[in-house]
Parts: structure tokens; sequence; C-alpha cells
């Protein structure tokens, strides 16, 4: 038979430390969950932990991200009294109040100007001494004319002393009679004289003396080729007659046409009394200056600077 008796001395102290380390009446319990605050800060917001302090739960290993709530919108800071309400998110500022003494300023605007009207035309007044000196050279030179009433047709047509010329010259006669200034009258009185009557001596002799010049226009008031718009016409001053033909003794007559290439001595008259024009006159156009003229010769007496003169 086996002695237990040293294995129960052996096992005894143990028993006895046992039985003294008994467990407590009440576990352990786990510590209460921190009260949660109405915003948890998140961890870009926590405070940075001192040397030595522990970190914060958020920042702690294994602790779950605090889920961010939304920040409040920051109270908008009182207006000052001097200042306008504060202007509104995404939208126009309104416009200053404006003060009670200031009156609503309009926007600066151009005035509109309406062009003035054209100046009326003027009838050329007679110069008292000039005119008088005129008719002394006309009658002079044994033209046929008379003196009339002032024409004032309106629109710058008119003339202040007006002739109305029967013959330019003795035997010589304007057919139909001419109205015209004493200037023009007395101009044409002279190319008659001292160009026409020679070249036709020289071209036309057999057919006899020049007994009329065929005029087909003096005084009429329009504006430059019967135009509807542009300048007046010299016509519309008296300045200006047009030629159609020339009648001799012999019943001839010469008609002004184009003849730059006419080569006979009728041509050669044309061209001679057209080209001596311009001694007399500051215009002179001719068949070959335009449509217009196809038929006629246009002389004029329109004074230009420096004496300068148009002839074609």
């Amino acid at each position: 038979m086996i002695d237990r008796t040293p294995l129960l001395l052996l096992l005894l102290p143990a028993l006895v430390f046992l039985a003294g380390a008994s467990l407590p009446a009440d576990g352990p319990l786990p510590s209460k969950k921190p009260a949660e605050t109405s915003a948890p800060v998140s961890r870009a917001e926590a405070a940075p932990a001192k040397d030595g302090e522990p970190k914060a739960a958020e920042d702690a290993p294994g602790a779950p991200d605090a889920v961010p709530t939304p920040k409040e919108k920051p109270d908008e800071p009182a207006a000052s009294p001097s200042a306008g309400p504060a202007p509104k998110p995404d939208s126009k500022p309104e416009p200053a109040a404006q003060k009670p003494d200031e009156t609503p300023q309009e926007p600066a605007t151009t005035p509109k100007t309406e062009p003035a009207p054209p100046a009326p035309l003027a009838i050329e007044t007679e110069d008292p001494k000039a005119y008088a000196q005129c008719l002394t050279d006309l009658k002079a030179m044994g033209a046929t004319f008379e003196e009339t009433a002032r024409i004032d047709d309106g629109k710058g047509c008119g003339i202040d002393k007006p002739l109305v010329v029967t013959d330019i010259l003795p035997g010589v006669t304007l057919k139909p009679k001419a109205t015209l200034r004493c200037e023009a009258a007395l101009e044409l009185a002279r190319w008659t004289r001292e160009a026409v009557l020679p070249a036709a001596g020289t071209a036309v002799p057999e057919d006899g003396a020049l007994t009329t010049i065929n005029q087909a226009s003096s005084y009429i008031c329009r504006l430059r080729n019967n135009a509807a718009t542009g300048k007046i016409s010299e016509h519309a001053r008296g300045n200006a007659i047009d030629i159609a033909s020339f009648t001799f003794k012999s019943g001839k007559t010469i008609a002004i046409q184009p003849r730059d290439e006419d080569s006979t001595l009728t041509g050669a008259f044309q061209r001679a009394v057209t080209a001596t024009g311009c001694l007399y006159f500051e215009t002179v156009l001719d068949p070959g200056s335009d449509e217009a003229h196809e038929d006629h010769l246009h002389f004029d007496v329109l004074q230009r600077r420096g004496g300068y003169r148009y002839c074609r």
C-alpha cells in the first residue's frame, strides 16, 4: 500500500492559497462611453497635443473617425449706420440711394444737330458804274437792245438788270431775241465782230454776209444740263447763251454738230469760231465736250479764280 501522506503535504499549501484567492463578488465593468458633445471635433480641427500629454481619442490608433457636422453659417456683421444694405450674394449691387437734395442725372448724350439749310442763292447785283460802261460799249458796237424789269424767279434764278437783245451787231440778228446780262451780250457782240465775221468771210465768202445767229437758249431758270439736282446753270443768271447755227445772206445755214473730223471749209469755220470763243467767254462747250452739247455751242461769262477758263 502506497503511502500518500507526502503528496498530501505538498498539495495542502496550494489548496490553502487557492482558497484565499477567491474571485471577487463583482467582476470588472467596461469603461463608460464618453458623453458626446453637440459638435464632435474632427481630427483636422483638434488642437495638437503638447509633448507628454496623451493624444485625444480621435487620434488614438484604431479609433473611428468622427463624422463631421456642417459648420454653422457665421453671423453676418452688423451694418454700420453710414453704410447701405449689404449686397446679396450672387446679385448685382443696388444703386446708392439718391440724396434728397440731388436731382437725377440724365445720361450724357451728344445732341443731334440738323444740317443747316443751304443759304438761298442771291441774284448778282450789278455794279452801277460797270453797268453804265457796259451799256455805252454795247451801243457803240451797234447792238439793238432794250432794258427791262428785274427778273427774280426764285431759287437764285434772275437778272438784276436784264437786256433783251434783238440785233447783236448792225445787220446781224439774234433769233429769237435773247435775254442776257449786259456783260454776256457785250462779249457776244465782240466775238461776232472780231471772230465770226472774219472766219465766215474766209470760209464761205460765196454765201455773203452773216445775217442771223440762231440761239437755242439764253435766260432760263434751270440747273446745269437740265439736271434734276446739282448746281444752278449760268443760263439762270443771264450769263450764258447757246448758239445752234449761223445763217448767211444766200440762205445757207451752218448748223453746229460734231465736226472734229470734217476737213471741209465748213468744218474749219465751226472749229475756228469755237476756238476763238475762249478769247471772250470763260466757258466754251462744243459737241466734243459731252452729249448735252452735241448740237450747239455753250458760251458763258462765269468768273473763276485766277482768270481760269474752261474750253472744250
